[in-house]
């Protein structure tokens, strides 16, 4: 392997988040036009990404986790939003479409920024033949505002990948009470600004 420079692709750290949105949407698309015959199916080589929501054997979307950590903030945020949100990506249709290639993990970990521009997509670890919404997952850890709209707009999301997606965003972005302690006001701020994304766009459909 070749160490890459870069820093990771915060909001923070993108001169053009709109750009970076519409080439990022270009790499999964791309990446979703290859052609996924005998590629790997979600197993435990890939942690099981890309599996149907909900689904015990991937456990960064499962009942298990969300539910208890959503009920941890009850008195913090608006715990019933955020359970909306969730119930709402699990009665969301399936993914029915073709077999696609998915990342299964662009986050903002794993996305390399040069001078503010998008420069590299890494570690593939968790690379799958799956459900694509699992991908979404950087429309809000990476993305905000205008620069979502432009993402989704541009890798064409359905309404309801796009609902499995926010959950996957849930999940990314879910904090724990010390996360929204008085102790790092910024952070905890930064915090709930997301959670108020996800269930924003939520109830735009509802």
């Amino acid at each position: 392997y070749q160490w890459l420079e870069g820093e990771n692709a915060t909001l923070e750290h993108l001169a053009d988040p709109c750009r970076t949105a519409t080439e990022l949407a270009g790499f999964l698309a791309a990446l979703q036009r290859i052609d996924a015959t005998d590629g790997p199916p979600p197993e435990w080589s890939n942690a099981f990404r890309g599996v149907p929501m909900g689904d015990e054997r991937d456990s960064a979307v499962v009942e298990t986790r969300l539910r208890p950590g959503i009920a941890a903030l009850k008195g913090l945020v608006d715990t019933d939003a955020l359970t909306a949100v969730w119930e709402a990506a699990l009665a969301a249709p399936a993914w029915d479409g073709p077999p696609v290639w998915i990342h299964g993990d662009p986050a903002p970990g794993n996305l390399l920024t040069v001078d503010g521009r998008l420069s590299a997509v890494i570690d593939f670890g968790t690379l799958a033949v799956g459900d694509p919404a699992c991908d979404l997952i950087a429309a809000w850890t990476v993305l905000s505002g205008e620069a979502r709209d432009v993402f989704r707009t541009t890798l064409s999301v359905d309404d309801a990948t796009w609902a499995r997606g926010r959950a996957w965003g849930l999940a990314a972005l879910l904090p724990t009470p010390a996360d929204l302690s008085a102790a790092d006001p910024v952070r905890a701020a930064r915090a709930r600004r997301r959670l108020d994304e996800l269930v924003t766009d939520h109830r735009r459909t509802v």
